[in-house]
């Protein structure tokens, strides 16, 4: 995967780094022209930013774990990167999800704007037994191997977090006319309070631009301050931490 890094700091390397993955058919500087690079910034985030070039093709073909495992989070942490958050857009936010799935306990953070979540008919299926709380994953063989069966028991976990399995913070953000608010409202049901942030409107880029912008005001980060420079920074205790058969961007 071909990545372009954004430092916080022009003198040293943080030790938190934000990876942003875009949605199908979206390029990766596009974070920069809608004003993602700039809103850390803003808001005095010290964390270094890394674009990932996460075409939709790794979905196609089933690779995109093991290359955002191999390719991107692997080097990272050998760069000496402390924290690690993935900030994933519609199908880039599908893609933190599996790869965490896939690779338990190697991210510390995650933030999916209006992520694809699956196939609508599971996400009916959960609706029809009362939300993700009450819904009971089907027992025996699944169907067919698509992630999603697997994905929404793992998502349960949210519900009763358990010391015994480690789930990153999940921040989930969605415009309430997406077209995949169905399934959003599901996952936000289950997520903590101040973890779920919504915005009229669709699924573009202004949306995902706006709900950014306020995450940015709550996120467990470290921030610069803003008076006396990058030499002092305010430290925030970190919580501990396929193919889709419709892909959108």
């Amino acid at each position: 995967m071909d990545t372009h890094l954004h430092a916080a700091r022009t003198d040293s390397r943080a030790d938190t780094l934000l990876v942003f993955l875009p949605g199908a058919f979206l390029q990766p500087e596009e974070f920069e022209r809608e004003g993602f690079v700039n809103a850390v910034r803003q808001h005095h985030i010290d964390a270094d930013m890394l674009v990932v070039d996460a075409n939709v093709s790794y979905y196609y073909d089933q690779t995109f774990i093991q290359r955002l495992h191999s390719d991107v989070v692997i080097p990272q942490r050998s760069r000496g990167y402390k924290s690690i958050w993935l900030v994933g857009i519609s199908i880039g936010g599908f893609g933190a999800l599996i790869h965490e799935l896939a690779m338990p306990g190697s991210i510390d953070g995650i933030v999916t704007l209006a992520p694809y979540l699956g196939r609508r008919p599971i996400g009916a299926e959960i609706a029809k037994a009362g939300g993700l709380r009450a819904w009971k994953a089907p027992e025996g063989p699944p169907p067919d191997q698509e992630v999603d069966r697997k994905m929404w028991p793992w998502l349960q976990h949210y519900v009763n977090p358990t010391p015994s399995r480690r789930m990153p913070p999940l921040y989930l953000g969605f415009g309430l006319s997406d077209r995949f608010a169905g399934n959003h409202k599901l996952l936000a049901e289950v997520l903590p309070e101040g973890h779920v942030f919504t915005t009229e409107g669709g699924h573009d880029w202004p949306q995902w631009s706006q709900l950014w912008r306020d995450m940015l005001d709550v996120l467990p980060l470290p921030t610069l301050s803003p008076v006396s420079g990058p030499a002092e920074r305010r430290q925030v205790t970190q919580q501990p931490a396929m193919r889709p058969e419709a892909i959108a961007a």
